[in-house]
């Protein structure tokens, strides 16, 4: 059959990206509890497009997820990635993978346990003879106002927030990057703010994190250096960018703070 993709394109502009987006596939990734966790991601595939080629060939992409059997990690992205490259004869390949991933929550006080989701996403790419990949984690958070607390003869305003992390790892002896597990990021963001935030809370427990949240007011600015402090400290981070996010509870506004940072050396 002919192989229209494989036919020649005159215009001499060359493509960044071309390839499969909104795919939704169930994947394997790394759980440092159980060792793997499935769920499903949203996958989006895509390689460079050098200007003398028509198309690209959509159904590789498919073929290549299918060999590796749906494993998606910090592991197996720089093969698969290798391997788009390989079958599509690009340049470049960039791989984008959403996903929820679980984790079973203790209550403080009671015990009770109820399964919390957190929105994760894996960014992979290869360019030429380099790699790049980042973890980025979202994880709902309490914070209570300083202020409020502040000036009030009584109570504060609490709101629900999020803080989103995105972080590159160190190189290892192996090629890949260093592991940073997603239950070390989402403790991070949680100990930065108020309080936790829970799946499943008895009375006793709603009591302990409604104290925890007011003896611990913070502002976005502090939950984004809290966060950048602790994440400063760790040799196998070389960057990353928080983001907090407050809901505000009596404004009709949200309020937020980033920071992005890269270590010296790795600048």
């Amino acid at each position: 059959m002919r192989d229209i993709q494989n036919q020649a394109d005159h215009r001499q502009i060359a493509i960044d990206k071309v390839g499969v987006c909104d795919l939704q596939y169930p994947i394997v990734v790394l759980d440092r509890e159980n060792q793997s966790q499935s769920t499903i991601a949203r996958l989006s595939m895509s390689v460079s497009l050098p200007h003398e080629f028509k198309g690209t060939h959509m159904s590789r992409f498919i073929e290549v997820l299918n060999a590796h059997r749906g494993e998606v990690t910090m592991r197996t992205l720089p093969r698969i990635l290798a391997e788009l490259k390989e079958r599509l004869a690009a340049e470049s390949a960039h791989i984008e993978a959403a996903f929820p991933y679980f984790l079973e929550k203790i209550a403080p006080v009671s015990g009770a346990v109820g399964l919390m989701d957190y929105q994760c996403r894996f960014v992979g790419e290869a360019n030429g003879t380099k790699s790049d990949f980042i973890l980025s984690v979202s994880v709902p958070v309490t914070s209570l106002c300083p202020c409020s607390k502040a000036i009030s003869d009584y109570g504060a305003h609490n709101q629900r927030g999020e803080i989103t992390i995105q972080v590159r790892s160190r190189a290892t002896d192996a090629g890949g990057p260093a592991l940073i597990w997603i239950e070390e990021l989402i403790a991070v963001a949680e100990a930065s703010a108020s309080a936790p935030v829970y799946a499943l809370l008895k009375r006793e427990d709603e009591r302990h994190v409604t104290m925890q949240a007011y003896d611990n007011p913070v502002f976005v600015e502090d939950i984004v250096r809290n966060v950048a402090a602790t994440l400063q400290a760790d040799e196998r981070l070389t960057w990353f960018h928080v983001r907090a996010l407050n809901q505000e509870s009596i404004h009709n506004h949200g309020a937020f703070a980033e920071i992005e940072w890269a270590r010296p050396s790795a600048v």
